[in-house]
């Protein structure tokens, strides 16, 4: 949604375009339904957004599809409209799975220093050699995530998994974990 959001933020920082701020208001309304929601339990998130979100979503999705009727079909306001209209699906999964976000800003942000060495992925050696360095980066990228420090969650995992039960093992992932050595 965030991208979405950037679209009819241009075009009205552009052109001064009414539709585009009346856009930019709806979107901002579904940005703080999910404000207070953060931390709390997916279910509740889910109920929430169900009961407030959602209409704003079917008003928006009406908004649109009577705007791009009345405008030109070439201008950048209809490019934003149908770049919207076409990701529907994948905007509002969210409503229905109080795990998802609004915006994946989050996860872009986290994998932003891959990004911008993309290019150097290209000499991973293989497809399998890309595959192990996206599995390595998720795993740094995870413990992170779960306040702990690679380097020591690594070690601690690296020590323990040969002795440790595979029926077990969800046990050693990030979230599950507490490490006494820190730092």
């Amino acid at each position: 949604m965030a991208h979405v959001r950037q679209k009819f933020f241009d075009e009205h920082a552009e052109t001064g375009s009414p539709l585009a701020a009346d856009t930019l208001k709806q979107i901002g309304r579904l940005f703080d339904i999910g404000t207070p929601l953060t931390g709390r339990p997916a279910e509740d998130r889910r109920r929430v957004r169900q009961a407030e979100a959602r209409p704003v979503l079917d008003e928006l999705a009406a908004f649109l599809d009577t705007t791009l009727a009345g405008i030109p079909g070439k201008g950048d306001l209809a490019k934003a409209i149908r770049y919207a209209r076409s990701r529907w699906t994948a905007l509002t999964r969210y409503v229905d799975d109080g795990r998802l976000e609004i915006s994946n800003n989050a996860a872009e942000r986290t994998i932003s220093p891959l990004a911008i060495g993309r290019r150097n992925w290209m000499f991973a050696g293989s497809d399998t050699g890309g595959e192990r360095a996206a599995a390595i980066y998720t795993i740094v990228e995870s413990a992170k995530l779960s306040g702990l420090d690679p380097q020591a969650y690594l070690r601690h995992v690296l020590g323990c998994i040969a002795g440790h039960p595979i029926n077990r093992i969800a046990n050693l992932l990030p979230w599950n974990i507490t490490l006494r050595e820190q730092g």
